[in-house]
């Protein structure tokens, strides 16, 4: 019977490790992926700053809160949360950008800069009128108190003579839309990162430069090397957005919205999404690949959206799902599926440290239980190993996908509130990232996702152990025998 699953396990690993992982592998370390991988992590200090700003601006306790709106502090830390993790998309085109002609083995800056040009030409300079909204929704003051009714501001503009109508409800141009510039804009920002880093280094491949003489600054003859592909790139994006304009009375920026954005949010936020990115992640460990790296570079283009969406809701006081607030966000991921490390390994990490009987368990727990309190399970991964142990897979699969599933059911059910969109750093503890990203209710339930890796994963590590410690046993007796 052993011999059989061995032989069985032994066709599985075969099938994934020739099949499924090489073309895996070859996309993730594609020019592209790598780009937005690593590019990405350029807006990482602005997010996690700027969800400081966030929680400052909408701080959790009412009377804190209150206090902050009146003093007129609460407005300081919004405008530092706007110009933080509220303009997400223009750290993300810029790095993007800067990585892959970086990669690529030409000065990146410049085309960093052309790849921030090209994303605001790209897009209308214009917002709409005030009064467009106040009709539907009022007028408010500072504290969100409704002081005129959108009915009274109706009733007021229908008074005035038609052109003025026309004129005071126009759009405000020569502005940059901040909408357009935070999660809404993320993956047109991924786009046009990605294709002015490839067109830029193509063109600079082919000696599309204009080259100085040697006695010339090199600080100076590189800005000249970088101007004609730059100026092809910004022609290019300036006929595109002329032609978006005349056909269809948009821009590029809401087209890519409308038809690439929203589906992608779509099938990332639904029961489906919590199941692949519930079991994507120990999947690829399970094979020793790095799961957490290969998941995280193509799921951030999706979720980030998400969190960016909610904490705009959660600034403006409507984080709602009626509202619009989603359920995956890329906090789902890293707090939750990944809560204590790939597997959610923290009931392991306890058995080890508490129950283990073998050598190896215990010496390999005392080694993980302080990295695991920050969210680093390697040793347990490549030391214990979790990697191609068949006597832990079950509850290292299970673990991470009934913990999605639970927490996307008590979302969707309203029990726990949508997740704030603040970006708590990936190695914060359990519970304390809880609150942050979620308020009290989401740090119980954090709790709670302990206590169900503990009952998952301690029946089976039990059994483990006893076939480590018969194995320790034997070799003991084998060279006690030996030195006899």
């Amino acid at each position: 019977m052993g011999e059989e699953q061995a032989s069985k396990s032994s066709r599985i690993n075969k099938f994934v490790n020739e099949k499924i992982l090489p073309p895996v592998m070859k996309f993730v370390n594609t020019k592209g992926v790598k780009a937005v991988q690593d590019g990405m992590v350029y807006a990482l200090p602005f997010i996690i700053i700027g969800s400081i700003f966030l929680i400052m601006s909408n701080f959790p306790l009412k009377v804190v809160s209150t206090a902050l709106q009146n003093s007129g502090w609460a407005a300081f830390f919004t405008q530092a949360y706007t110009a933080t993790f509220g303009i997400i998309s223009v750290w993300a085109v810029v790095g993007i950008a800067y990585v892959y002609v970086k990669n690529e083995g030409f000065e990146p800056l410049p085309a960093a800069l052309t790849a921030l040009s090209a994303f605001f030409l790209l897009q209308f300079m214009q917002v709409d009128s005030p009064l467009k909204a106040a009709k539907a929704s009022g007028i408010t003051n500072a504290a969100g108190k409704v002081v005129v009714s959108g009915h009274a501001v109706a009733q007021n503009l229908d008074k005035l003579p038609h052109a003025m109508q026309s004129f005071i409800m126009s759009p405000v141009t020569n502005v940059f839309n901040i909408t357009w510039l935070g999660g809404q804009g993320m993956v047109a920002a991924i786009i046009i990162g990605l294709l002015i880093g490839w067109s830029y280094s193509a063109m600079m491949r082919r000696g599309w430069e204009i080259k100085l003489p040697e006695q010339v600054p090199s600080s100076v003859s590189k800005q000249f090397s970088a101007m004609i592909p730059a100026g092809v790139d910004l022609t290019a994006c300036m006929l595109i957005f002329a032609g978006f304009k005349a056909f269809g009375n948009t821009d590029l920026l809401q087209w890519i919205y409308k038809v690439l954005e929203l589906p992608m949010q779509g099938v990332s936020d639904s029961w489906a999404g919590a199941i692949v990115i519930g079991l994507a992640v120990p999947f690829f460990w399970f094979f020793g690949v790095h799961g957490g790296l290969i998941v995280g570079s193509i799921a951030s283009a999706f979720l980030l959206p998400n969190t960016a969406a909610n904490a705009a809701l959660y600034h403006a006081g409507k984080l709602t799902l009626a509202n619009g607030a989603h359920i995956i966000t890329n906090e789902f991921y890293n707090n939750f599926i990944n809560l204590t490390g790939s597997g959610i390994t923290i009931g392991l990490v306890i058995f080890t440290v508490f129950a283990a009987k073998s050598q190896q368990m215990k010496a390999i727990g005392k080694i993980e239980l302080i990295p695991a309190i920050f969210n680093i399970n390697e040793p347990f991964l490549f030391g214990l190993p979790l990697v191609m142990n068949p006597f832990l897979a079950i509850p290292f699969f299970l673990t991470p996908l009934i913990v999605s599933l639970s927490t996307y059911a008590l979302i969707a059910f309203h029990i726990l509130p949508p997740l704030n969109g603040v970006a708590a750093p990936w190695t914060t503890p359990a519970v304390l990232s809880g609150f942050l990203i979620g308020g009290w209710k989401m740090a119980i339930w954090q709790f709670l996702v302990l206590v169900i890796s503990t009952l998952l994963y301690f029946p089976f590590a039990k059994r483990y152990d006893k076939i480590l410690l018969e194995r320790e046993q034997k070799n003991a007796a084998a060279e006690a025998k030996t030195e006899n």
